[in-house]
């Protein structure tokens, strides 16, 4: 098998060809990727607030209301959902 680089970013090769050949960071994974915000499906309260405009705590405040649609609990960690977040503003601001 040939060498395999991992990127340092995300601790797994880069990508597998079918015949075996592994693709590798054209910087051999030392760099990491910086996603941007819009793109990213789920943000941290930081990056929700930076992103919506709304304020941190006001985020918190929201997304422990029980039926809260945009937060995502993994373990002890608030992610927000950018999409559901983006439709819940849409709504409060439309009325």
């Amino acid at each position: 098998m040939k060498e395999v680089r991992v990127c340092e970013a995300m601790k797994s090769p880069v990508g597998t060809l079918s015949d075996g050949t592994v693709l590798r960071q054209q910087d051999g994974g030392t760099k990491s990727r910086q996603v941007p915000i819009w793109e990213k499906s789920n943000l941290t309260l930081e990056e929700a607030a930076a992103y919506s405009g709304i304020g941190i705590n006001k985020l918190r405040s929201l997304s422990d209301k029980e039926h809260c649609q945009f937060v995502l609990w993994v373990g002890s960690k608030r992610l927000i959902k950018r999409r559901k977040l983006d439709e819940y503003t849409e709504r409060m601001y439309s009325l």
